[in-house]
C-alpha cells in the first residue's frame, strides 16, 4: 500500500490516471475512495492523487489538537515527499477547508483550487450540526452508522431519499465497506471543522479557485458565497440547483462535467 512519511505521520494516497496532478482531498470521516465517482472521469485528463487526512482512512490517528491549518501542512508536506512540487487542488466540506488552508499557505504548491460546499469560517449554525453528529458518534460508538444515519440527511435532498432509496442504501453500504475511523479519531477531526476559521487568509490566495455549492444544501449554504467569492481575487462561483451538501454523489454528470471544464481552463 502507497504510504509516505510528512509531517511525522504516515500518510496513505493513492494514484490514478495521468497528465497534470490533481490533489483530492477528502470531507469528513472519509478516506481517498469517497471520489470513486470523480476519478473515473478525472483520471482521463489528471494524474488523480487522492490522499487520507490525519484522522482518517489508512492515515495515522494520532492525539492532539486537529486543525485546518495542521491538515494543510500535512498535504504540503505529502506532497514533497512524493515529488509534486505544484497540483491542482480539490476538496469537499472538510477537504475545501484544508484546501484553502494550502492555497493561502503554500501558495506555490496549488496551481488551481476547487473549493465544494466550502465556508471560510464555522458559525454558530455549523457548529450546532457538528456538535450534534459527534453525540451521535459517542451514542452510537459508530463513525459509520453516525455518517449514514447523521451526515447523510444533510448531504441529500429529500427529493433524492424518495426517488432513489436503492441508490442511497448503495451509498450507504458503501461507507461500510471502507476503512472508517474510531470514534475518537472522528472527535479530534471534527474538532478541526468546528474551529476552522481562514477568513482572514482568503486575500492571500492567488490560485484561480472555483467555488461550488449545493442550492439546497443548508450545512455550508450559499450562505458563505459572498465572503469566499468576494475575498478569493480570481474567483468563480457555481450554484448546483438540485443537489444539497453532496452533488459529488447526487449530480455526479453536472459536478464532473462542470469541474472538469474549470481544470481543463487552467491546465497546461
Amino acid at each position: 500500500m502507497p504510504t509516505v512519511r510528512a509531517n511525522g505521520i504516515d500518510i496513505y494516497y493513492e494514484s490514478q490516471g495521468s497528465g497534470e496532478p490533481l490533489v483530492l482531498i477528502p470531507y469528513l470521516a472519509a478516506d481517498q475512495a469517497c471520489y470513486a465517482f470523480q476519478v473515473a472521469d478525472y483520471a482521463n485528463e489528471f494524474t488523480c492523487i487522492s490522499v487520507d487526512l490525519r484522522g482518517a482512512g489508512l492515515t495515522d490517528k494520532p492525539g492532539g489538537t486537529y486543525t485546518t491549518e495542521l491538515l494543510a501542512d500535512d498535504v504540503a508536506a505529502f506532497m514533497q515527499a512524493v515529488g509534486v512540487e505544484r497540483a491542482h487542488v480539490s476538496g469537499l466540506s472538510l477537504g475545501a477547508a484544508t484546501g484553502m488552508w494550502l492555497a493561502a499557505k503554500h501558495p506555490e504548491r496549488v496551481k488551481s483550487l476547487s473549493l465544494h460546499s466550502a465556508w471560510p469560517k464555522t458559525d454558530p449554525f455549523l457548529r450546532t450540526i457538528l456538535e450534534g453528529w459527534r453525540v451521535m458518534a459517542r451514542g452510537l460508538d459508530s463513525v459509520t452508522e453516525m455518517v449514514i444515519l447523521g451526515i447523510f440527511p444533510w448531504c441529500f435532498t429529500p427529493q433524492l431519499y424518495a426517488s432513489k432509496p436503492e441508490y442511497i442504501e448503495s451509498l450507504a453500504e458503501f461507507v461500510r465497506g471502507r476503512p472508517m475511523p474510531p470514534v475518537d479519531a472522528f472527535l479530534r477531526q471534527s474538532e478541526a471543522v468546528l474551529n476552522h476559521d481562514c477568513e482572514a487568509q482568503l486575500t492571500n490566495i492567488t490560485a484561480p479557485t472555483q467555488i461550488t455549492f449545493g442550492r439546497h444544501d443548508m450545512v455550508t449554504s450559499t450562505r458563505f458565497a459572498d465572503a469566499l467569492n468576494g475575498q478569493i481575487k480570481d474567483s468563480e462561483l457555481v450554484v448546483f440547483e438540485d443537489c444539497a451538501h453532496a452533488p459529488i454523489y447526487e449530480n455526479v454528470e453536472e459536478f464532473n462535467r462542470t469541474t472538469l471544464a474549470f481544470l481543463r481552463k487552467h491546465s497546461g
